[in-house]
């Protein structure tokens, strides 16, 4: 019975994972019609070195935690599993918020729109990047509703690394071509409320 109920229980896991490929897939779309969209209206890219290796980290990220949650036969926690599901729901809202803000401009590529002023409205009045909270939170917690924690760690610690390198390029790219700085000088990249504001 207890094996039954494990095996169920991963089932969903698989389908939970299957859906949300199919969402960052449908993301993808989205992202490269506005990419389109901006072009033509002379947008343009900045700073791609390291577009490859966030499609290299979220790939990894799907396959690391269906392998240790199969191979390694990680329990099904109900407890840990709800906690994980409140928390992949609150990163799931931050970055629906974030792509509805920004409409036509979201972009997973860093792409800017010489003259356009900021998004300075919605989500954007609390923080300076919710699709990025959201992400964190989803790596960490969609993994633990089948007790992958090692995947969890480990692609949370990767996700913090390339995020640095990400945020840092983003931010100079929207302030070169929208005093971005000036704006957002007062917000939290984050968390409100906690980091150190620049």
């Amino acid at each position: 019975m207890k094996d039954k109920a494990g095996s169920s229980s991963l089932i969903a896991f698989v389908v939970v994972l299957i859906v949300l490929a199919l969402q960052r897939l449908f993301e993808l779309r989205l992202s490269r019609r506005n990419e389109a969209h901006m072009q033509a209206q002379g947008g343009r890219e900045h700073d791609s070195g390291h577009f490859r290796w966030m499609k290299l980290l979220h790939a990894s990220w799907f396959v690391a935690m269906l392998a240790e949650a199969w191979w390694l036969r990680r329990p099904f926690k109900p407890l840990l599993a709800a906690v994980a599901f409140v928390t992949f729901l609150a990163g799931q809202s931050l970055r629906y918020a974030a792509i509805r803000t920004l409409g036509p401009r979201w972009s997973v590529r860093i792409m800017t729109l010489p003259g356009a002023p900021p998004v300075d409205r919605g989500i954007y009045r609390y923080l300076r990047h919710p699709n990025y909270l959201g992400v964190v939170l989803e790596i960490a917690a969609v993994p633990l509703l089948h007790g992958a924690y090692l995947t969890s760690i480990l692609f949370s610690l990767a996700n913090s690394l390339l995020l640095r390198v990400r945020i840092a390029a983003e931010e100079q790219a929207l302030d070169d071509c929208r005093q971005y700085t000036a704006v957002f000088a007062r917000r939290p990249r984050l968390i409100p409320g906690w980091e150190r504001q620049h």
